[in-house]
């Protein structure tokens, strides 16, 4: 059922110029396909690729270009690093192709979009190599953002859930871990160039990922539970920072989401690579061109 209420403008900020207030994006620039980077200047990079560019614009970390590749249109935005971010950029996203901004009332016909992270990660089994790339088939917050949501258990495999929380002796003062699934569509057109994955969202870089700089994590044996963790057939492969909020959130608000991660560290050999620009190079080629199909 559509919502029909008045947003204030507490809840829904827009900017003098008529911009939405974190991504200062007019509605009209951008278009159905959005590929996601954490890095601005890897905006630039996918953008060397467009045939025309449309538009440049830049606000905090935020920086987003909207052009033509193959004739398609297609926009390139930069989140930042962490699923807070996400919760903004999807939000504002939605809001920019759903929300008159006149009447502050959401649109009668839904324009849903395509939303497709980029990203960098560390592998968690053996087998999976520096260079290889994995599509998060399922993935796992451990960020939290999705339990602040209605309706959160109606995109989350509850099921899975269970089994994680029982089999790792989850610490109830942590935040409950969420698995939602991406799209499957988008799955199915990445299937031949990546591998398939259960990708860890983590609130943070060190210790939620189990390094140990200075500070101690809670429980020092937590990677090695995730690491042995089965569901089925299926395991966890890698960390990432993002990929949770983006699935969850596009899952609630009926858009189509989903997280390629090239593999630039491997946790069990404590190998890791930062000569890593060749691999997502070859990533967003990849990525431009079967998007540019649908």
């Amino acid at each position: 059922m559509r919502d029909t209420r008045t947003i204030p403008a507490s809840e829904l900020i827009i900017n003098e110029d008529g911009t939405i207030f974190h991504l200062h994006l007019l509605p009209e620039q951008i278009s159905d396909i959005v590929m996601l980077v954490g890095d601005p200047a890897r905006v630039d990079l996918i953008a060397s690729y467009f045939d025309e560019v449309e538009c440049a614009v830049a606000s905090r970390e935020f920086k987003t270009i909207t052009g033509t590749y193959k004739g398609r249109r297609m926009t390139a935005l930069s989140t930042g690093i962490g699923t807070d971010n996400i919760d903004i950029v999807v939000t504002e996203l939605d809001a920019l192709a759903n929300i008159d901004f006149a009447t502050r009332r959401t649109k009668e016909e839904f324009r849903q979009l395509t939303l497709l992270r980029l990203g960098t990660s560390g592998a968690l089994q053996a087998d999976i190599k520096v260079g290889e790339r994995v599509f998060a088939r399922t993935s796992v917050g451990f960020d939290g953002l999705l339990n602040f949501y209605e309706g959160r258990n109606s995109v989350c495999d509850l099921d899975i859930e269970r089994a994680f929380v029982e089999h790792t002796a989850w610490n109830p003062l942590l935040t409950a871990p969420y698995f939602v699934d991406a799209d499957k569509g988008l799955f199915e057109l990445f299937s031949d160039v990546t591998r398939e994955g259960i990708t860890i969202a983590a609130p943070g870089f060190y210790a939620p990922q189990g390094r140990w700089v200075r500070l101690k994590p809670q429980d020092v044996h937590l990677n090695e539970k995730i690491e042995s963790f089965r569901y089925g057939d299926r395991r966890i492969t890698n960390f990432e920072m993002e990929s949770s909020a983006l699935a969850g959130l596009a899952a609630l608000m009926g858009h189509k989401a989903g997280t390629i991660c090239t593999i630039i560290a491997q946790r069990i050999a404590q190998d890791a690579c930062t000569d890593y620009k060749p691999f997502v190079r070859e990533m967003i080629e990849d990525a431009l061109d079967k998007l540019a199909t649908l």
